[in-house]
């Protein structure tokens, strides 16, 4: 079998919530192993996040939330209060490659686990911080959870309707955007490693990172000097651009109507012209408010009106694959069943993968969304359970005997 791309690449693990799970996601699902390092004294949030499997809540192992952002992953328990801890700490630093975390900045070097400290542990470690600010600058002691990064990264000024005031963006980009780059640039050092035999630490900011998704209003401003305008589901440069109601899904989930809408989106004139035809209102594509994109635009109310009318009567899937086929950019707007269940894309490209977790069995989860034609790139192992792995670490990579895990065990260190 070919081998993974990061095969032999070990991970400490430190990070927790989601930012630094997702980066280290990315890393299992390219072969490393990473190593969790968790506490029973103070799990993971996302430990303790639904939804939960049949909507029963238990224990710290049951969450679908970190189940979803662990796979493949190993976990140890340690309680860094303790000397001995922080020792199967050190120890298990000599033995990885990477040092990954996400914590506020300043609290990895009060634990004894800053990068100066880990180059004494091992010159050619790499490390990440992922904190919410990055290492200088005035923010960097600043409490970092989406629902204010989303704000201060300029999202919220850019979402919302015309004349309503900012919105959030529904979830927090911030999180897994942050992770996806944490773990490029965690290849980027790998990599100059192979080259030079020289570690790195990487100060990373999750603010920033935000931002760089941001080109349009912040170029608004340093081209223009004027803030973007909030213009809702339209587009500066296309219309018809927008998202329409449909039929209703025939069937109830859970005893309850769900709506189906439709998005669609006209890049020029030729689409609209095609549009106008499919919806059997020709005649629209000459109209002198719709003819012209200039015109569209100074009448999209209008037309989004016209084209809400006809989307009414269209059951959304069967509208979207004529669309489609025709040539213009259509989707659903998929709920969660179509996408769990339905789609005939995902089912054919293996997208979600089943593996038995220890305590809440076989289950659906997002898989992989790359395939790579000579590497083994695949998720190996459900999520673990918290301190799973505490043993078969301690015992068969670190070299503790049984006796020795006993008593750091009963001494309370391992919890």
């Amino acid at each position: 079998m070919a081998k993974a791309p990061l095969a032999g690449v070990r991970v400490a693990d430190f990070t927790w919530v989601w930012a630094g799970p997702y980066c280290t996601l990315q890393l299992a699902h390219l072969g490393a192993d990473v190593i969790r390092i968790e506490s029973t004294s103070r799990p993971c949030i996302t430990r303790v996040l639904p939804p939960w499997p049949d909507g029963k809540p238990g224990g710290l192992n049951r969450s679908g939330y970190f189940n979803q952002y662990n796979q493949g992953k190993r976990s140890v328990t340690l309680n860094l209060r303790h000397e001995a801890a922080r020792e199967v700490a050190r120890r298990l630093i000599a033995q990885s490659d990477v040092v990954t975390n996400n914590f506020a900045h300043g609290v990895m070097e009060k634990m004894g686990f800053g990068y100066e400290a880990l180059k004494r542990i091992k010159p050619d470690i790499i490390m990440i911080s992922l904190s919410g600010y990055g290492d200088t600058g005035p923010y960097r002691d600043y409490v970092a959870y989406g629902p204010a990064q989303i704000p201060l990264s300029g999202f919220s000024a850019l979402t919302g309707y015309k004349g309503w005031p900012p919105m959030h963006t529904g979830f927090s980009y911030a999180d897994p955007n942050a992770g996806v780059h944490g773990a490029f640039a965690i290849l980027a050092a790998l990599y100059h490693r192979a080259k030079t035999g020289q570690g790195q630490y990487i100060d990373m900011s999750q603010w920033e990172c935000a931002m760089a998704l941001l080109p349009e209003g912040i170029l608004e401003y340093t081209f223009n000097n004027c803030e973007a305008e909030r213009i809702g589901n339209s587009d500066p440069h296309m219309a018809p651009h927008g998202i329409y109601r449909c039929l209703d899904r025939p069937e109830r989930i859970a005893g309850h109507v769900i709506d189906q809408f439709i998005a669609l989106v006209c890049a020029d004139d030729n689409d609209w012209r095609q549009l106008a035809h499919i919806m059997g209102q020709a005649e629209l594509a000459d109209d002198p408010r719709f003819a012209t994109l200039q015109a569209r635009k100074q009448n999209e109310d209008e037309l989004d009106a016209i084209i809400g009318r006809w989307t009414a009567n269209q059951h959304a899937h069967e509208l979207a694959a004529n669309l489609q086929r025709a040539g213009i950019a259509a989707a659903v707007v998929a709920d969660n069943k179509y996408l769990a269940e339905e789609d005939e894309h995902l089912r054919l490209r293996d997208y979600f993968v089943y593996l038995d977790h220890p305590e809440v069995g076989v289950r659906q989860h997002a898989g992989i969304p790359w395939r790579m034609s000579r590497s083994d790139s695949r998720i190996r192992s459900a999520a673990p359970t918290i301190g799973q792995h505490t043993d078969e670490v301690l015992i068969e990579l670190l070299g503790y005997t049984k006796e020795e895990v006993d008593q750091l065990r009963s001494s309370g260190a391992l919890d």
